[in-house]
């Protein structure tokens, strides 16, 4: 008996058995779907937030005060560490650093109208923009006239629109009130996507001088952003804002500097670490059904070796070799993971883009993953195919036909 008249056994074996077939390869379909629709939401999620990341500016180098370390943890009760002297000192004394960005923030209900929504107010400065590639969508920026001027002007991000004022609304000359002030909308922001209250399309920007002196009456900054000149010298100009920034603050130790500084790159790096650790994690729990899977594929052929006893036995008693029988307990087996693969990657993919959809997440399908989980999936096949298939082909001709 040639292989593919084994074959053609195999196939006929397991359409005429189709429920116990369906069953075998029921494991395989939700553990291969289960490993490539949780890897592709970990990935999806990892470009999301990356994106995010780099969304907010090219070269950007971030400052966020913070107390001095003690016994290795770093105290957030101290945050009155940079000040608007420190941003002004950087920007003269550091030629590497373009564009400089102070911030105070903080967070307040606003109210427009009947409608109120919890967001993010930034007090800036005009360079806000470059710094951290923002575009304007309608209207204009925070100018120098209304920083000089300490306007009461305010500029809405494309979600705190849709809150207020509803969608596809245009605020510009409205008026929303925040902290008891009243603040005229003077423009509009480009989406960049993302959510959650750190989302720039949910945030609200006013003069830096409005935020300091009337809304949130305070001279030290929440951030400093800086643009530095090329990506090539973002370690230079890290290390040279450092040394200046523990000068002007009279610290002779870096490790109780009173402030942390924050690139892109690092920000990126510890976040993939740590979602990749997250999307692994995942991927190894739902491999977990793959075995499960192998170990149903298992149970169901030693239940067709019972019930094919005597069959084995004729087909022995007539001649066939033991290479024969287990190469078709070993093709059924093969077949039920190669067409379960299959299936659950069909699944897998169709899971994953309606839950990307849903979470407004891009669609993200990693190709290694698939081929890894389909491999998987043949490889358990193999290995627990192959106990009842070599169970099958050491059956005793003379007992195999005696079977009741």
């Amino acid at each position: 008996m040639d292989f593919i008249e084994i074959f053609k056994e195999s196939t006929l074996t397991l359409t005429t058995n189709k429920v116990r077939t369906g069953l075998a390869m029921l494991g395989v379909i939700i553990g291969i779907g289960s490993v490539i629709a949780l890897m592709s939401l970990g990935q999806s999620s990892q470009k999301n937030i990356t994106d995010q990341i780099q969304s907010l500016g090219a070269n950007l180098l971030t400052i966020q005060p913070g107390a001095a370390q003690s016994g290795g943890i770093r105290s957030s009760s101290s945050r009155d560490t940079l000040t608007l002297e420190d941003a002004k000192a950087i920007k003269k004394e550091i030629s590497l650093v373009t564009e400089i960005s102070p911030i105070i923030s903080g967070n307040s209900q606003v109210v427009a109208g009947k409608n109120n929504t919890n967001v993010s107010i930034y007090g800036v400065y005009p360079t806000y923009t470059s710094v951290n590639n923002i575009k304007i969508a309608s209207g204009s920026f925070i100018t120098d006239k209304y920083l000089n001027n300490i306007g009461r002007v305010a500029v809405l991000g494309p979600d705190v629109v849709t809150d207020l004022f509803g969608e596809g609304a245009n605020p510009i000359g409205k008026s929303i009130r925040v902290n008891g002030q009243n603040l005229k909308v003077i423009g509009t922001t480009v989406s960049k996507g993302g959510s959650g209250m750190m989302s720039s399309d949910n945030m609200i920007y006013i003069p830096f001088t409005t935020a300091s002196k009337v809304l949130f009456g305070q001279n030290y900054l929440s951030s400093l952003s800086l643009s530095v000149i090329n990506e090539n010298s973002m370690t230079q100009a890290e290390e040279q804002v450092e040394a200046l920034l523990l000068k002007r603050h009279k610290i002779s130790d870096p490790d109780k500097a009173d402030f942390r500084i924050m690139n892109q790159e690092d920000i990126i790096e510890t976040i993939s670490s740590v979602t990749g650790t997250f999307v692994t994690l995942l991927a190894g729990i739902a491999a977990i059904s793959l075995v499960v899977g192998g170990i149903g594929i298992m149970n169901i052929m030693l239940v067709t070796v019972t019930e094919r006893t005597r069959e084995i036995g004729l087909r022995k008693a007539l001649g066939a070799k033991k290479k024969i029988i287990i190469t078709q307990f070993l093709i059924e087996a093969i077949l039920i993971t190669f067409i379960g693969g299959i299936i659950g990657v069909i699944i897998g993919i169709l899971i994953s883009f309606i839950l990307s959809s849903l979470m407004s997440l891009s669609f993200t399908i990693n190709i290694s993953s698939i081929f890894l989980a389909f491999g998987v999936s043949v490889f358990t096949g193999i290995v627990f195919g192959w106990y009842p298939a070599k169970k099958a082909s050491d059956l005793q001709p003379i007992e195999a036909l005696r079977y009741e």
